[in-house]
């Protein structure tokens, strides 16, 4: 019998087990993928939102702006890049600086420090690749960028530190309502819980409907985005927004925390919660659109294109609460963006909520940090010959795209919740990441992997199950 069973590894899902962390309780996080950040996680824009977007009031702005505000402080704690670099919310028509005014309103409605409304004059100084048809726009100078994917794995591996137990390649089949609790139904066996926290994102209604009689529907909105080679990265210095329409803030242009453009997202509803698959009318979306903000922007450079699904709920709201019909359930659900911004928050607020269902006590020997995997670029000629002296693995590049070494892959595979498969590797090191996109260092590390794990080469895969990438064997007899 766990106290606390947590349905799905993403940002959501492991911060709130970090911040649970902290407590005297028995902690499973149970993730149908083979690692953490295998869903929404992994494919967004990467944006801490300053939080004018919101509705005054909402859960969803009170909970971005507060996640906004502990972003530097748990970027810090957790060694995660993180650039507090701002926005622009731009407009191309005189009529429109009244929607500015509205989200300025909004904003300061919010909560969020330091908005101003800019003339065309200051906005293009700001930021000169800007579409010379730019009037206006809304600079929030709290937002900022990090990396979705070493949030996400910090969280899971500072939370693991500190107790909490993960199980991958566990999906969650049915929840039946027992004395003092849940049992859940995994294809891997039952688990035993007094409170389930319902994390699972474009799967969170069908959780949330086996126990509830009040049901909700999410619908996944699926977006698609292109990432631009490092060779454009000085295209824009802030992320630069469209004005929100319907379905949410448009296509941005933004820098990423290593160097790259990020171009997207479309924002397509669709009912397949699996379907991840970008297509050519969305990326054509993504390039046309982009060019009503950023001119000029070097598509020739796109080094990949992906898509990722969003978990939109009906009522367009977070929903962070204990379900009245069915005690110790806890929705963590309708997490769309400012979900990554709001994640310290989201955790935060789930961890006060169980705590006032089980009334755990304190740990003394929690550990707020987590010291991330050493990226030998960042030291200088003498400690890195000197870290290569000690360790030659430091000395072996294996990705040339971003001088990826033996070393920080080694130490991928082997810190708290390694990684087992290509892409967990990538996400852990951006070893693949680079221009050429895992061309030529996939084969060296796919050996690396079979020879840490202990594994054929056979046995590595992409991303789990079902992402076999051999085959067979050339000349076999």
């Amino acid at each position: 019998m766990y106290d606390v069973v947590i349905i799905g590894a993403g940002v959501s899902g492991t911060a709130s087990a970090r911040a649970l962390s902290a407590y005297d309780l028995k902690i499973c996080v149970v993730e149908k993928g083979e690692d953490v950040c295998c869903g929404t996680s992994k494919a967004n824009s990467a944006i801490v939102h300053a939080g004018y977007d919101a509705k005054p009031g909402s859960l969803m702005a009170k909970l971005n702006v507060r996640g906004n505000k502990m972003m530097p402080q748990v970027a810090k704690e957790l060694d995660v890049p993180f650039n507090p670099c701002g926005s622009l919310v731009v407009c191309r028509e005189e009529e429109d600086q009244e929607l500015l005014q509205e989200l300025y309103d909004q904003g300061i409605a919010n909560g969020v420090e330091g908005l101003k409304i800019l003339n065309r004059e200051e906005t293009h100084a700001m930021e000169p690749n800007l579409a010379d048809e730019v009037t206006a726009a809304l600079w929030a100078p709290s937002a900022g960028v990090i990396c979705p994917f070493l949030l996400n794995i910090a969280y899971a591996e500072n939370a693991c530190e500190n107790g909490v137990e993960f199980r991958f390649d566990t999906e969650v089949q049915e929840i039946e309502k027992i004395d003092g609790g849940y049992r859940l139904l995994t294809e891997n066996g039952p688990l035993e819980t007094k409170v389930v926290v319902n994390a699972a994102g474009v799967h969170a209604d069908r959780f949330h409907n086996m126990v509830s009689a009040d049901h909700i529907h999410i619908t996944p909105r699926r977006g698609d985005y292109c990432l631009l080679d490092k060779t454009a990265g000085d295209l824009v210095s802030r992320t630069i927004f469209q004005l929100p329409g319907k379905y949410g803030k448009g296509v941005l242009v933004s820098p990423t925390v290593h160097g790259n453009i990020i171009v997207g997202p479309t924002a397509i509803e669709q009912e397949d919660r699996e379907a991840t698959a970008t297509t050519r009318d969305g990326l054509d979306q993504v390039i046309s659109k982009s060019a009503r903000s950023v001119k000029n922007i070097p598509i020739r450079q796109v080094i990949t294109s992906f898509a990722g699904l969003r978990a939109h709920e009906h009522g367009g709201e977070f929903i962070i609460e204990e379900l009245k019909d069915a005690k110790g359930f806890v929705d963590c659900a309708g997490i769309e963006s400012p979900g990554l911004a709001s994640s310290p928050a989201v955790g935060e607020y789930v961890k006060e909520i169980v705590v006032n269902i089980l009334r755990p006590v304190q740990k003394a020997d929690y550990k707020a940090e987590r010291k991330g995997i050493l990226d030998p670029k960042t030291l200088s000629a003498e400690e890195r010959n000197a870290l290569i002296k000690e360790n030659p693995a430091y000395g072996n590049i294996i990705c040339r795209c971003e001088k990826v070494t033996e070393g920080e892959i080694l130490d991928a595979i082997h810190r708290p919740l390694g990684a087992r498969s290509l892409d967990g590797v990538k996400r852990r090191t951006r070893a693949g990441m680079g221009r050429c996109q895992s061309g030529f260092c996939s084969p060296r590390t796919m050996e690396i992997l079979a020879r840490e794990l202990d594994l054929d080469m056979s046995e590595i895969t992409k991303c789990g199950r079902g992402s076999g990438l051999i085959v067979g064997k050339n000349k076999e007899i």
